[in-house]
């Protein structure tokens, strides 16, 4: 069985099927977007049928558009004649799924395959406020079917088809050794140093998968340790129009772990952010498409020479590790922190499962349809 979504324009005169609706970075290429565009003939009338696919940044509210303010920049565009097709475009041999699908849906069916560029910018969304209303901030991709004489022909949104859809990257096969850090601090009145030392065991972790972090310190000063802060916070950088950073804790907990003077500490405590504890607006997650669950976004992974305003926005992410250490006679008072900070790359390991299951026959496959209500309100849904 071979799920498809459906999106059928407000007219209902144009409707655009996919097979799905993440499509993968995989570093050196992107995996081609293939799918299948019915149309009325009726409606059709000669014309030309496109369908496009755009990468924009959005950084504004859709209700400010009214008063002359774009809040949104193409990163990317790339159009397509779908019918008739153009004598000197690149015939793209069709999938199994497309073949089903021009089975299924009869001679009003078109195939296209668009296949997008390596050095765009993953989807990223940040997570509105309560109040906010509208598309989200951040980057998105979508894919919008038209018919029409030329491009430069104004179309209405009731007589397109829009769809949202996802570039998504995995974690890499091999993954480089876990980071460390260390700080030596020296006291007031306190002959011997502490020494801190933290790391992990390896450099990625996945989105719920609970982090450990080791600890060992070498208290050889006349002060006590009270307690272990271990948090997480995600740094969003808007490189685009600005020099925006964003800095947003997603996990913090303390340990009562008491260190006396003259003494010596060593553990591992296992941590994990999730997006189910973090009710925080300006949140980088993860691009979200409508009905479905997301998480924090994954961290970006920069391949040498790329643009990093092209990206719009990057995501990264850093452990940090404090110690409150007391101020010996007088106690609280004349408490300091000691801290170091690790490096984190937070991303999805790659699926286990390979590609998508292809249908065997046209009737193998299962068809996901946007209703008209799903559609009021968030067109490119």
């Amino acid at each position: 069985i071979s799920k498809v979504f459906k999106k059928t324009s407000s007219s209902g005169k144009l409707s655009i099927y996919l097979g799905k609706r993440d499509f993968v970075d995989h570093v050196d290429t992107v995996e081609p977007i293939d799918g299948v565009i019915l149309v009325d003939p009726d409606y059709l009338k000669g014309r030309k049928m496109f369908v496009m696919l755009t990468c924009a940044f959005r950084y504004g509210r859709d209700d400010l558009d009214v008063i002359g303010l774009t809040f949104y920049k193409d990163l990317y565009v790339q159009t397509q004649q779908v019918f008739p097709a153009e004598p000197n475009s690149l015939q793209v041999p069709l999938t199994v799924l497309q073949e089903r699908l021009l089975h299924k849906l009869g001679d009003n069916a078109y195939p296209f395959t668009l296949q997008m560029v390596a050095n765009l910018p993953c989807s990223v969304t940040l997570q509105p406020g309560p109040k906010d209303a509208g598309k989200a901030c951040g980057v998105d991709f979508e894919v919008k079917s038209f018919c029409a004489e030329n491009l430069e022909e104004k179309i209405s949104k009731k007589d397109s088809v829009r769809l949202v859809v996802r570039k998504v990257q995995f974690a890499p096969l091999e993954s480089g050794p876990g980071p460390c850090a260390q700080t030596i601090h020296r006291f007031l009145l306190s002959a011997q140093p502490l020494q801190l030392q933290a790391w992990m065991e390896k450099e990625v972790h996945y989105h719920g998968e609970p982090i450990s972090v080791s600890i060992s310190i070498n208290n050889r000063t006349n002060k006590v340790i009270k307690k272990i802060k271990i948090s997480v916070d995600q740094i969003t950088d808007v490189v685009l129009y600005s020099l925006d950073k964003y800095t947003k804790t997603v996990f913090i907990q303390e340990f009562i772990e008491t260190v006396a003077a003259n003494s010596s500490f060593s553990q591992s405590f296992a941590v994990t952010p999730l997006l189910a504890n973090c009710q925080k607006q300006g949140l980088a997650l993860d691009g979200k498409l409508k009905h479905e669950d997301t998480n924090l976004a994954s961290s970006t992974i920069l391949r040498p020479g790329m643009n990093k305003e092209l990206l719009g926005i990057l995501v990264s992410y850093k452990v940090r590790v404090n110690l409150m250490v007391s101020g010996g006679l007088l106690g609280d008072l004349i408490a300091s922190d000691v801290g170091v900070e690790l490096p984190l790359i937070l991303i999805h390991p790659k699926p286990s499962h390979g590609e998508r299951p292809e249908a065997c026959s046209s009737e193998d496959i299962v068809i996901e349809e946007f209703t008209r209500q799903e559609q009021g309100g968030a067109d490119s849904q």
